[in-house]
């Protein structure tokens, strides 16, 4: 009966916090008429993507149209001439839509040549639709072009269609180029908080929008006054890796992008968001972060809507009953060895196997929405198996702690096995984050179990030992693993503080030498205090820290051999 009561009461305050922690959410005022004023579109689909050359087919592009035909008045294509590209303006007609179209150059003069022909062919056959082209996007920021060679196709351009022609870049290369706005017929920037040098919250963002863009406009009234300004992308990321103060999540992107339509409309700013759908074929690029801008996920569900409350995980219900669900078939399979336990120690086992069980299915969730081939559901697959394998190890240590039990050496050697493993998995994540880590997500997800798993040991070690000497928290103590000492285990440790280490001065230097960084904070001190201050505050990278840190100790006080 005591089981069975606590059992309920684990139950009913996992469901409670379920439902807590995932209350909708006001993100601001309705879209008016809940439609955009334009959006970027990119039709490709799960396996699709232009690296790999596979395009959707005129149906699938059809059928995405006619969505965006409910969402947004206009759209902004990238590309003319690639796969199933040509047949966009006819279709998007067919639903009402209207066109910036995009030719997409890069740095091979025939693949430029075709792009430019057939932006200029598509916007003289569909002037109904194609109400204005740009040409390039990008290619300064990724350095294709130079200014001079992308000049040169403008001035193609211009001389062969009638709509106004732009070219798309961060607005910074405005700056940089003035030159350009000379050429253009219109001035398009990209103003993205998320990705700026200084990086800020989802709350400043819309007054960043606003000073950017008079920045930009000033600067283009001094060279060629009362040229019209379009805001080509401006959105939010709702997955992925934070930068400073700048958070990945559904309910920031939602709040993102209705502050932007409201300081537009206040302030007559004219403006195309980024993007319809999830692309995952970016994550090869840009990582999960860049394959999550859209107001749709690749598989075409709404991630979020543009009037009422916004859920952050509008599935939650389902996380709580597979938590529920493998929880107590944990408590049926334990039952008779529980009722063993004095009542303090069950209700400790039974919380502790609720957050395992919680843990093991938000992790599963995460990583397989965040896995974009089979390589990298393969890779999800691993770690979620191996993860579970090393619950169901701990938890039965955890049992042989608090029932004073002697440790089965043979479940000891593979919770130590995997446990090396895991801090192994976490000192390579945590260098490449290091190194080149601006598209990478700290991978606190995956070492959700050896965590929470070795925490929850050594508060039962606590329960069951007293006194309780500090070397009780070594790996082998905690494993019930007898083995003589290990130099390797020591030399594991001592590298995950020493990654995390230099992970900390690698994120502070990518801000001290970004370009508009060095510029707003030209003293060489105060760039650096600023620039720490903002890897400090980064919660996500202070979380992984603290991973790093649990994940070292058990290594580091390692002693001769484990009192079992």
């Amino acid at each position: 009966m005591k089981i069975a009561s606590f059992a309920v009461l684990v139950v009913l305050l996992n469901g409670l916090l379920g439902w807590s922690f995932n209350l909708p959410q006001d993100v601001g005022p309705d879209v008016p008429s809940g439609k955009l004023n334009s959006l970027s579109f990119a039709p490709f689909r799960e396996g699709q993507g232009p690296i790999d050359e596979k395009f959707p087919s005129p149906e699938q592009i059809d059928a995405d149209l006619q969505l965006m035909g409910e969402k947004t008045h206009s759209i902004r294509t990238y590309a003319s001439a690639e796969g199933s590209m040509p047949s966009i303006p006819a279709l998007a007609q067919k639903h009402g839509l209207k066109m910036i179209q995009g030719a997409w150059l890069g740095g091979l003069k025939a693949d430029n040549k075709v792009e430019v022909a057939e932006l200029i062919r598509s916007a003289n056959a569909n002037p109904d639709v194609v109400k204005r082209v740009i040409v390039g996007n990008e290619v300064l920021l990724r350095g294709d072009l130079q200014s001079g060679q992308l000049i040169e196709y403008i001035r193609e351009v211009k001389r062969a269609v009638k709509q106004p022609v732009s070219y798309a870049d961060v607005w910074s290369m405005y700056m940089k180029y003035p030159e350009l706005i000379r050429e253009v017929d219109f001035i398009t920037i990209h103003i993205l908080p998320y990705w700026e040098d200084e990086p800020i919250t989802v709350d400043q963002a819309p007054a960043h929008i606003e000073r950017i863009f008079k920045q930009v406009q000033q600067e283009a009234e001094a060279i060629a006054p009362g040229k019209p300004i379009l805001i080509g992308e401006s959105g939010w990321p709702g997955e992925g890796r934070q930068r400073g103060w700048s958070v990945p999540s559904v309910v920031n992107e939602a709040k993102f992008i209705r502050a932007l339509i409201e300081v537009a409309n206040k302030n007559g700013f004219d403006y195309n968001i980024v993007e319809a759908f999830n692309q995952s074929w970016k994550s090869e690029l840009e990582g999960v972060v860049g394959a999550n801008w859209g107001l749709y996920s690749v598989d075409r569900k709404e991630v979020f809507p543009l009037t009422g409350k916004v859920y952050e995980n509008p599935d939650w219900r389902n996380g709580v009953i597979a938590s529920t669900i493998l929880f107590l078939i944990i408590v049926a399979y334990c039952w008779k060895p529980l009722r063993s336990l004095s009542t303090m120690r069950l209700a400790f086992f039974l919380a502790f196997a609720q957050l395992l069980s919680f843990l093991l299915p938000n992790m599963l969730e995460n990583l397989w929405y965040t896995s974009y081939s089979d390589w990298q559901r393969f890779q999800t697959l691993l770690i979620v198996g191996l993860n579970t394998i090393l619950a169901g190890l701990i938890l039965q240590r955890g049992y042989g702690l608090l029932a004073n039990r002697t440790a089965n050496p043979k479940f000891g050697a593979w919770i130590y096995t995997l446990y090396i493993v895991f801090a192994g998995y976490a000192v390579y994540k945590t260098f490449g984050l290091a190194i080149n880590g601006r598209y990478i997500s700290f991978p606190i997800v995956a070492v959700y179990i050896p965590v929470a798993g070795m925490l929850g040991l050594m508060l039962f070690s606590y329960i069951a030992k007293r006194p309780w000497p500090l070397s009780n928290i070594e790996i082998n103590r905690l494993a019930g693993h007898l083995k003589a000492k290990a130099d390797h285990d020591k030399i594991l440790g001592y590298a995950l503080l020493i990654v995390g280490l230099i992970l900390v001065i690698w994120e502070t230097k990518a801000f001290i030498v970004s370009r508009d960084f060095i510029l707003a904070y030209p003293n060489v001190a105060e760039r650096i205090g600023v620039a720490f201050v903002y890897t400090a505050t980064n919660c996500q990278l202070m979380i992984w820290l603290m991973c790093l840190i649990v994940l070292s100790l058990p290594l580091l006080l390692n002693n001769t051999q484990s009192q079992r």
